[in-house]
């Protein structure tokens, strides 16, 4: 596939985008070298190849969700200047 003016008019109006005059021929260029990278890797044999990775055959180690008492409010409101009940006392901010 080559990328002609026509395609790369198209492709500015499919992508809304306005490409400069100065920078056409670059883009165009870039654009087949792309397309010609893409057209080499679709002649690669790959069906004799596994895939490295299944999404569906993955499985997720999880934990055991097990709860404890930590207790650690107590010693975080051992470090606040002033706390009541298990909570912090701030000071009113809205009137």
């Amino acid at each position: 596939m080559t990328i002609d003016n026509k395609l790369l008019e198209k492709l500015q109006r499919l992508a809304m985008i306005k490409i400069e005059e100065n920078k056409l021929d670059s883009t165009q260029q870039n654009l087949s070298e792309i397309v010609s990278f893409v057209e080499n890797l679709d002649k690669l044999q790959l069906d004799d190849i596994s895939a490295s990775f299944n999404p569906l055959s993955a499985n997720t180690p999880l934990r055991d969700d097990n709860t404890k008492d930590s207790n650690i409010s107590s010693q975080v409101l051992q470090n606040a200047p002033k706390s009541q009940n298990g909570f912090f006392i701030v000071p009113k901010i809205i009137e």
